[in-house]
């Protein structure tokens, strides 16, 4: 075993037993579209959420893969999927743009508050007129003296009602393509900033989601992530982060919902024996298995190939899909295994399918990824 798998199994070990508390509850927060603050608040103590971050910031000095591997667990192990999203959102989306990018000054100001979950992160990237194009955002920042101001309208901000720290991606220069675009970092007391009442959605009901309009907000250069019209580049580095820790994440539901599915297979009886024993159940926990392990080996396959500096873009695209559209087709499985136990609130599988939709837009959709991929193979 490598240094850095038993490293990841070691912490694995370390946190797991506190995954399954973070969960407890889950299912009458997603009743309530609650996001759970005094879990949020056991997460920042666990230090969780400084796995990819500077020891001297309060982090865990972990690489991607290492990073991946905790996840993974949290997923399996914490059967709140909204507030597993907001822990992936809060990391990828603010940490590591800040920890990557960020001046030394942000670094030393925000990395610590981001490590103990004192600050809750979020990003805000899509816009009314446009989701998965980020080069045709509207939302502008106009330079002037000491800062920029942000005029414009962003919308499905995961975390945004509840964010404290918010990295806004505007277009800063003429450019219409992506070279006109830069990060800016908002606190949410900002006074040009006006955050939207979480909408009631359909899954991850936990991880509230809303909208932010600027008005004449006042950005000052320190706040800057990077240097102006280097916001493209910035996003692009995320997004690889975002979806390999967020799919990893739901990886972990998937691995938990299929032991749910082989212990509820061996136990309940119909016509004289265990309904794992009838091939048209059997078959589609098989194929559960199957898909999981597929998805697995390619988001971490993925996940090392990066590491060595290899062009990724094209194996991550291929990865969201694997892994969103195994994870809502195991969901839905699982809703056929249960049966009528399966399509009720208190057992958790409806809302496992409910969660796993989301999966397939976010992200970028699953259309959107297979645009990529058909690009990569030079169709178009």
């Amino acid at each position: 075993m490598s240094a850095r798998m038993e490293g990841g199994q070691a912490l694995r070990a370390r946190f797991a037993p506190e995954f399954a508390a973070w969960g407890e509850g889950h299912l009458e927060r997603d009743t309530a579209a609650e996001f759970p603050a005094d879990q949020w608040k056991l997460i920042g103590d666990s230090g969780l959420l400084g796995l990819p971050f500077d020891k001297e910031f309060g982090g865990l000095d972990q690489d991607l893969v290492t990073t991946m591997t905790v996840l993974e667990e949290l997923g399996h192990g914490c059967r709140d999927a909204g507030l597993n999203f907001s822990v992936s959102t809060h990391m990828v989306s603010t940490g590591v743009p800040i920890h990557r990018f960020g001046s030394r000054q942000l670094r030393e100001r925000y990395m610590p508050k981001v490590c103990d979950g004192s600050v809750i992160g979020a990003h805000a990237i899509t816009e009314p007129q446009g989701g998965s194009d980020a080069t045709a955002m509207r939302t502008t920042g106009r330079k002037v003296d000491g800062g920029w101001v942000v005029n414009g309208e962003k919308c499905f901000i995961s975390s945004g009602p509840v964010a404290d720290l918010i990295l806004v991606y505007v277009r800063t220069g003429g450019d219409k393509g992506p070279f006109g675009l830069s990060a800016l970092l908002v606190d949410k007391d900002n006074p040009g900033l006006h955050v939207g009442p979480a909408v009631d959605k359909m899954g991850l009901r936990t991880s509230p989601l809303g909208s932010l309009t600027f008005t004449e907000c006042f950005v000052p250069d320190r706040d800057v992530v990077g240097k102006p019209g280097s916001g493209f580049l910035i996003l692009d580095h995320v997004m690889k982060w975002e979806i390999l820790c967020s799919f990893v994440i739901t990886l972990g539901s998937m691995r938990h919902r299929i032991d749910r599915c082989v212990e509820f297979a061996r136990s309940r009886k119909q016509f004289g024996k265990a309904i794992g024993e009838f091939q048209q159940i059997s078959g589609r926990i098989v194929d559960m298995r199957i898909a999981f392990e597929t998805a697995r080996r390619w988001l971490f396959d993925t996940a090392i190939r990066s590491l060595a500096g290899d062009d990724v873009r094209a194996d991550v695209a291929i990865g969201k899909l694997l892994a969103s559209e195994a994870n809502l087709k195991s969901a839905l499985d699982a809703v056929q295994i249960f049966g009528g136990r399966g399509y009720l609130h208190e057992y958790g599988i409806e809302k496992d399918l409910r969660d796993a939709t989301a999966g397939t837009i976010y992200s970028g959709t699953s259309e959107v990824q297979r645009d990529k991929v058909a690009r990569f193979l030079g169709l178009y």
